[in-house]
């Protein structure tokens, strides 16, 4: 299977410690790209399912040892985007935002 290109981009308020964030995230196998802020490249050998599951997971686990106000993620495998995710504080967890219809 070809490997996937993965880039990552978070948009977070208020993170207190970016530091410890991205320790976690490139112990992860993520890489920094350089002058970006909080923008993420990695490589995946795994299915695209189980790529988005851990692209969540790892930012999830991030995000949660340092406080921040509010996170939003947005991420391209092999250059196709995906849809945007919102952390939600009350689940603890990342969920999809829903994209609103509007009526023509």
């Amino acid at each position: 299977m070809d490997q996937l290109e993965v880039l990552v981009l978070l948009d977070v308020a208020g993170l207190e410690d970016k530091e410890k964030f991205e320790k976690h995230v490139v112990k992860e196998g993520f890489k920094t790209v350089d002058s970006e802020d909080f923008v993420y490249t990695a490589k995946s050998s795994t299915t695209t399912f189980s790529t988005k599951a851990y692209i969540l997971e790892v930012f999830k686990k991030g995000l949660q040892k340092t406080n921040f106000a509010n996170a939003n993620l947005i991420f391209l495998l092999n250059e196709t985007p995906y849809p945007s995710y919102y952390y939600d504080k009350n689940t603890n967890d990342f969920e999809l935002v829903e994209e609103t219809k509007e009526a023509k």
